[in-house]
């Protein structure tokens, strides 16, 4: 069986991943919430809604930066409910990605896995707003690829297929280098595996034993793991367990 230790570089999902980002969703919902009047929609109700227009908007625009993209979300999500939006109110949120927190044990966690690996994040974001949230994880990353950079959003090939290919013109790594880590089953593990990638799962929602897939489209089959996770702190202990 392979080990932790076995790869050189970890690349990662960044958002629902190391930056909680249905907390930031969330509380970027709550000036519509709040204008609207609208007491009765729960974090829940939200976070789905937000997963099924998010995933339409992608697959229908695909080369559209994402905070445009966000405020499409949001004024979809204001429909689906049966709120009153504005453009001010779409444009917040589609603004709101550098205000995202970092789950609190991502930074430690990272700190720890720089000094055993190379480090890249593949992310669905812009280039700004990634770079707002990397300011809270407190790493240099050795490699970033947004989906501003490839034109497509993540499960998409073309993310992976470009990703892979830098790897090797930036950093002279390979496939079998390679260990990718992420929480979304849909965005990450199952194109990950389709193109044979080893992968560790940060399963922060629990999906494993039954758990709210939250602000991300489900999956009919949950594809195969290598390793699986429950937090960034528990994936860097079992590095540092191994590395000992």
């Amino acid at each position: 069986m392979a080990k932790l230790t076995d790869y050189r570089v970890l690349t990662f999902d960044c958002y629902g991943t190391l930056i909680d980002w249905e907390t930031g969703i969330w509380d970027a919902l709550q000036p519509l919430i709040m204008w609207s009047g609208r007491s009765d929609v729960t974090r829940d109700a939200a976070l789905l809604a937000f997963a099924k227009h998010e995933h339409r908007h992608q697959r229908s625009t695909p080369d559209l930066r994402y905070p445009e993209l966000l405020a499409r979300v949001h004024r979809s999500i204001a429909e689906s409910f049966g709120m009153a939006t504005s453009e001010a109110l779409d444009e917040a949120f589609g603004e709101s990605v550098p205000l995202w927190p970092a789950f609190p044990d991502t930074a430690d966690a990272l700190r720890i896995l720089k000094r055993h690996y190379k480090l890249v994040i593949l992310s669905n974001v812009h280039r700004d707003g990634f770079a707002a949230s990397n300011r809270k994880l407190g790493v240099d990353f050795d490699a970033i690829y947004t989906a501003e950079d490839v034109g497509s959003y993540k499960p998409a090939d073309a993310n992976f297929e470009y990703m892979l290919a830098h790897l090797e013109s930036d950093l002279g790594m390979n496939r079998a280098d390679v260990l990718h880590t992420a929480q979304s089953l849909r965005h990450d593990h199952a194109p990950a595996k389709r193109f044979g990638l080893a992968n560790a799962w940060i399963d922060r929602q629990r999906l494993s034993e039954g758990g709210s897939w939250g602000a991300t489209e489900e999956v009919e089959t949950i594809p195969e793991m290598d390793f699986k996770f429950f937090s960034m702190d528990e994936m860097a202990k079992a590095v540092q367990a191994e590395a000992a």
